[in-house]
């Protein structure tokens, strides 16, 4: 890769980190705020699940139908406009009178429609500019702006919350997507190089990047994991405090600090995983490692009990973090390298589609299991072992893959 191409590649890793992390950061803001939120609407905090699935909703939706925008405007511009869609939907929130619950609603469908296609756009930039020798690693570094903004969030909104008041904090997070907006800009005509403004943009082609995850085992194997995957990520970081609180008897604190740790592991698995990807070993065998491990931890939490040393439950919940939230970009990476030319944001908007569907149904299934049985546990050890199928069905579709290459080759052989 010569220095044009490496500058190129560093600006656009830069680029959509950046977007990445202020769009996680608009997300959760919520979720950060719920007390104060329900608060002043006179709701209970736990009615922030329904506004997450909403979020999550729109966010589907806008996966899917993203991918011929992104080819007409570029991946940048597309990003840029899924900024304001955030910073709207905040805005709207600080704006709401205490009387316009169904203003809330609507600032959800609008975040989620913002949320949606960022990582669809984001891949078709990556796939073109990252190198071939990184991918992995690019994708899973781009990955971490997911809880490196849940994190900010956490760390920033509670103080500005308490020394301003929640809707000021909601209306400074507004005004930073504008900044983000403006900031990135200047390299827009650059990294939208390969957009297509005579492209078509049709209602009918809405699910047509569903079509080639039919055709494809490849990426339909990697659509399904990640479904599996992404229901154990979110209800890991949905439900692991309520489960070390109530079914372990932890303060709030504690269980706090173990979620911090399950996330700052996942970053750094995000990280690490992507490299053993691209060094050691096919990204598939580690999404299938990734997976069994991540069943484990669950497994593992599902057992913990209040006797168990509390440095021993960090570890775990660490651990957890690094194999239930880092399998993320090497999944991307490989969607990428196995779509068609081209057409990286929109298979990435038809897998996305399928992964938010997990974060979508997830919360509510464990939630259910939770209220059946009487404990979280049951909840944890079931997506656990749905993550292990999930790992042990993406292995077993590789080797029909290697064993389809290998008759091929032979009767090439033999016509040959």
């Amino acid at each position: 890769m010569n220095d044009a191409a490496a500058r190129t590649a560093s600006v656009a890793l830069a680029a959509t980190l950046a977007i990445q992390v202020y769009t996680s950061f608009a997300a959760t803001a919520t979720a950060v705020l719920a007390p104060e939120l329900a608060r002043d609407f006179g709701v209970q905090a736990s009615y922030v699940g329904l506004f997450v699935g909403i979020v999550y909703a729109g966010a589907m939706a806008a996966s899917l139908a993203c991918g011929s925008f992104i080819e007409r405007y570029g991946s940048i511009r597309v990003s840029q406009v899924c900024v304001v869609f955030c910073a709207l939907g905040v805005a709207a929130m600080a704006l709401a009178p205490a009387s316009a619950m169904s203003l809330l609603a609507l600032a959800a469908v609008v975040i989620g429609i913002g949320y949606g296609p960022i990582t669809p756009a984001s891949s078709q930039l990556l796939q073109r500019t990252a190198p071939p020798s990184r991918m992995a690693l690019t994708f899973s570094i781009k990955q971490t702006g997911v809880p490196a903004g849940a994190a900010l969030s956490g760390a920033l909104l509670p103080a500005l919350a308490l020394a301003s008041g929640w809707r000021v904090a909601f209306a400074l997070v507004a005004l930073v997507g504008i900044v983000v907006v403006a900031a990135s800009q200047p390299v827009r005509s650059g990294l939208d190089a390969d957009r297509r403004p005579r492209g078509r943009v049709a209602l009918r082609d809405l699910f047509a990047p569903l079509a080639i995850l039919r055709t494809s085992r490849a990426l339909r194997d990697l659509a399904l994991v990640s479904l599996a995957y992404s229901a154990t990520q979110v209800c890991l970081t949905s439900f692991l405090v309520v489960h070390l609180t109530e079914g372990l008897a932890y303060t709030l604190v504690a269980a706090g600090l173990a979620l911090t740790a399950a996330t700052l592991g996942g970053v750094a698995g995000r990280i690490g995983w992507g490299y053993v990807a691209d060094r050691w070993l096919a990204p598939r065998h580690v999404l299938a490692l990734v997976g069994m491990l991540a069943g484990v931890c669950g497994l593992a939490t599902a057992l913990a009990t209040a006797r168990w040393p509390g440095a021993a439950v960090i570890a775990l919940a660490a651990v957890f973090g690094a194999t239930a939230i880092g399998w993320n970009g090497v999944q991307l990476s490989e969607v990428a390298r196995h779509a068609p030319p081209g057409s990286a944001g929109k298979v990435t908007g038809a897998t996305g589609f399928v992964t938010f569907a997990g974060v979508v149904v997830g919360p509510p299934v464990f939630a259910l299991l939770s209220s059946v049985t009487g404990s979280y546990r049951v909840g944890f050890a079931v997506f656990g072992a749905a993550s292990v199928v999930a790992a042990l069905g993406l292995l077993a579709g590789a080797r029909g893959q290697d064993r389809g290459a290998r008759a091929r080759a032979s009767r090439a052989r033999d016509a040959g």
